[in-house]
């Protein structure tokens, strides 16, 4: 007899399994239970019967007894392994083409969930109990006419059955061949016989998923029913955001361990109708929202900080400085008023390991933060840290300078702080910035062995420091430390140290050059 491929719509019986997936992939014909049952089994064991009868007749003849590798027992475990290697394989294949349909607005995503969470025309469920029913191929005492006995009997003794059932099987029984493979997606249905797959997650069920959807499906159907609901997808959007919906993401996460206990080969099955399902729907609220955020950021944040920082240096090279103390009220950690907004706002969706923000991959659900945004506020959170230490502003650092062939002297003020070198024995010498001076800024001057002294270079006002050190060529060194050098104009390199007591030290200033501050936290792309 041939034996028809399987397409989804085949599996998932009088269900419209349009309305929530879909692929263009089928199951080769050969590679199902009923092709088992009824000729592949039976074609094994003719070629095994072939084998017997030829070794019985060199057993007659006289000769040696025939190695085990080559008896029959040894070809029938081989040909069935191989088979259910192919038949695991192209299970495999098809599953992982399969691909969720996403809705377009909030009705589509509610008619979604209700028909995978319902029991009598769920596509979802009538595609496991096929994998559920395939996956039980080649188990050890049941054959396709026990199966038909038993189905025959609950149809008849259950005029009112729906067309899937979720009761868990708990009957035990010999291991199938497909164990390993289906074995993870029987245990979420409650049907897994398998007592060595030690790494299942018994308390993980289908059933409890779709009760969770379920749940979230209500909740979506009450934002729908209401006067405002929009105005209600921004209220839940924001709990979202500022990680109070614990139940919310729970579920989610529910989702995606699903989809992780069935095994990485399963990977692309799990996440299309375990993950898809309820990202997708919490996109429907979200993304509308993501705009409102946005427009909080702005208004909060980015508005006021343009307003003191626009056309002021670093941030663009003008003589115009940005003021130290209004910056740190922006940057400082914790109580600064980004990382007071991020807090507040975005709990749910960033949150701070050490000094650096990460994205939480749960509580974002799968809106795409603007990676601009997510690297400025770290480079800002770098420079607190160094520039905003023990609740005070500024930096210490350690300079030294080195000796440079046909450089007499240099002589280096920072705010006041004088590090004069001619050659003597190197030292460390100690600077803080801001200085206490009165006069900031940074002045530098050097002699060579053929002229008198010569600026180097003269940079007023608090971020003179900077200034200086955007002329630098700098090199990491071992332990912390940094190689400074000022190419001369007559060509000589004149050499400092320079050790940090933390990270970069003001190296970090160097990161404020035309440093703009995003305006949009989610994007479709950074900015």
């Amino acid at each position: 007899p041939s034996y028809g491929d399987l397409g989804l719509a085949q599996m998932t019986g009088a269900t419209d399994a349009r309305r929530l997936f879909s692929t263009n992939q089928v199951v080769p014909g050969m590679f199902t239970r009923q092709a088992w049952e009824g000729q592949v089994q039976k074609a094994i064991a003719e070629v095994v019967a072939s084998r017997r009868e030829e070794i019985d007749w060199v057993l007659s003849d006289g000769r040696q007894p025939i190695a085990e590798a080559v008896s029959p027992a040894v070809l029938k475990a081989r040909l069935t392994e191989r088979y259910f290697t192919d038949f695991a394989g192209a299970w495999l294949n098809f599953l992982n083409s399969v691909r969720w349909n996403k809705g377009h607005n909030l009705s589509d995503t509610i008619d979604q969930l209700t028909v995978m969470a319902d029991v009598r025309q769920s596509p979802l469920i009538a595609l496991m109990n096929t994998l559920a029913y395939q996956g039980e191929t080649g188990q050890p005492g049941q054959g396709l006419s026990d199966s038909l006995v038993k189905s025959a009997r609950n149809l008849f003794q259950q005029p009112n059955r729906p067309v899937t059932d979720l009761t868990p099987d708990p009957n035990s029984g010999p291991p199938s061949p497909l164990d390993n493979t289906f074995g993870p997606l029987l245990t979420l249905m409650g049907k897994n016989r398998g007592q060595t797959l030690m790494t299942a997650d018994r308390t993980l069920s289908l059933q409890t998923y779709l009760t969770r959807v379920t749940r979230i499906r209500l909740k979506l159907q009450q934002i729908a029913n209401t006067d405002d609901p929009q105005e209600r997808m921004q209220v839940l959007a924001q709990t979202v955001f500022q990680g109070k919906s614990v139940d919310l993401t729970d579920t989610q996460s529910y989702g995606s361990l699903m989809a992780a206990s069935l095994g990485a080969e399963w990977n692309g099955f799990g996440q299309s109708v375990f993950v898809q399902p309820l990202m997708q729907a919490w996109q429907t609220v979200l993304h509308p929202s993501a705009a409102s955020i946005n427009a909080q950021w702005q208004a909060s944040v980015v508005a006021d900080w343009q307003a003191a920082f626009n056309g002021r240096y670093p941030f663009v090279d003008e003589q115009d400085e940005a003021s130290l103390p209004v910056l740190g009220q922006f940057i400082q950690a914790d109580t600064g008023r980004i990382e007071q907004f991020l807090h507040s706002q975005l709990g749910g969706v960033l949150h701070k390991e050490g000094n650096h923000w990460v994205v939480d991959e749960e509580g974002s659900q799968g809106l795409h933060v603007n990676p601009a945004f997510l690297t400025a506020i770290n480079q800002l959170s770098e420079l607190s840290d160094v520039l905003l230490t023990n609740g005070g502003q500024g930096m210490r650092f350690e300079l030294r300078a080195k000796p440079v062939r046909d450089v007499a002297e240099t002589d280096l003020t920072i705010d006041g702080q004088r590090l004069r070198y001619f050659n003597q024995m190197e030292s460390w010498q100690r600077l803080r910035w801001p200085g206490e001076s009165d006069n900031p800024g940074v002045v530098l001057t050097w002699t060579s062995v053929n002229t008198g002294a010569r600026v180097f270079g003269d940079y007023p006002g608090e971020w003179g420091l900077l200034r200086w050190l955007e002329q630098a060529q700098v090199k990491a060194q071992e332990g912390g430390r940094y190689r400074l050098r000022f190419m001369a104009p007559d060509g000589l390199p004149l050499t400092w140290d320079l050790r940090t007591a933390q990270g970069k030290g003001p190296l970090v200033l160097l990161g404020l050059k035309g440093f703009r501050l995003p305006t949009q936290i989610f994007s479709d792309k950074g900015e």
